[in-house]
């Protein structure tokens, strides 16, 4: 199992490889030597890697995904991309983020237990400073905060609630959820939720703005995915694929269709007319277009030619019959 860093060895690691004390190359030579992991009985993993596997292409979708929604409600590029996924404890989990921290405590319908959502302080400040009108610049990298205000709380809750809306539709192909924010935190001390020694999968996003780099956790406990292991088989997912042929999913889709708003435009021909001739039109004046009156009228759907029609009335208003259905070519 993989070791869970706390926030300042992170920092440490960083500044040791930037001034050249650890050399990556040795690093690798070592981890290439010592072949042989612990493995812990007492905690052993829980899902498989058929299921991890399907988790890292979940979360691959909503990281693509929060980060073009986070980019559009700060008017800033942001690039988010998945770290990892692991399987630890939730003490490990604790003892691995800042304090203080954000930390969004959420449930979704129908998952089991809490869920949790922790964004680096870090990335917190940039995203407040964006969107109470800060310079967009480098000037916030590395700044530290004690304590977090109402007021601010407040800004980062509306980015939780976007983030939780990528979180449903991220699953949506696979399970339709239900997330709502339960309450939001900044010691991960005061989260009572999980006892320390329950396993959670842990995914780790690596969050890049203004060329800083921070970090965004979702953490799930097991129990959430208890009941919906079998939906997290790849098999499934072809099982599941086989039902888009059934008649009643395909008269659900023709019945939204039919009560989908299009724009209809019947168009009668066409003209030249100068800016003098159009400024003295008057009512009575004749138009000559570019049609015969025993031509049939095209029937544009959305801007696209669809249908030739021909004018009439019906119950004393003015209506089209349609002719003949036609393709898009049919100008030429």
């Amino acid at each position: 199992m993989k070791q869970v860093l706390s926030q300042q060895e992170i920092d440490s690691l960083l500044n040791a490889l930037n001034t050249g004390e650890i050399n990556p190359e040795e690093m690798k030579q070592e981890e290439e030597k010592n072949k042989v992991r612990a493995y812990d009985f007492r905690r052993p993993i829980k899902l498989s890697k058929e299921y991890v596997n399907t988790l890292y292409m979940i979360f691959e979708t909503f990281a693509k995904s929060a980060s073009n929604v986070l980019s559009t409600m700060v008017r800033t590029n942001i690039n988010i991309t998945l770290g990892a996924v692991e399987q630890v404890s939730f003490d490990e989990f604790v003892h691995s983020i800042p304090n203080p921290t954000i930390m969004g405590v959420f449930h979704t319908l129908p998952l089991n237990g809490n869920q949790i959502m922790e964004i680096n302080p870090q990335f917190g400040i940039q995203i407040i400073e964006l969107l109470c009108g800060g310079a967009k610049t480098k000037e916030k990298k590395g700044q530290k905060k004690e304590k977090f205000t109402d007021i601010e709380l407040g800004i980062v809750e509306d980015m939780i609630q976007n983030l939780l809306k990528v979180f449903k539709s991220s699953w949506a192909e696979i399970l339709d959820l239900e997330p709502e924010l339960d309450n939001l935190e900044t010691n991960a001390q005061l989260i009572q939720t999980m006892s320390p020694n329950e396993p959670v999968v842990l995914i780790s996003f690596v969050v890049e703005i203004f060329d800083t780099k921070s970090f965004i956790n979702i953490c799930i406990p097991y129990v959430s995915f208890e009941n919906i292991t079998d939906k997290l088989s790849i098999r499934s997912w072809f099982d599941m694929g086989k039902t888009y042929d059934d008649h009643r999913f395909r008269d659900q889709i023709a019945e939204r269709l039919v009560q989908t708003d299009v724009n209809i435009t019947v168009e009668m021909g066409r003209t030249v007319l100068t800016v003098d001739d159009f400024l003295h039109l008057e009512a009575g004046d004749i138009v000559q277009l570019d049609m015969k009156t025993n031509q049939p009228m095209k029937l544009y759907v959305e801007d696209k030619v669809h249908y030739l029609v021909q004018p009439g009335l019906y119950k004393e208003k003015m209506a089209v019959q349609v002719l003949q259905y036609v393709e898009e070519d049919v100008e030429q």
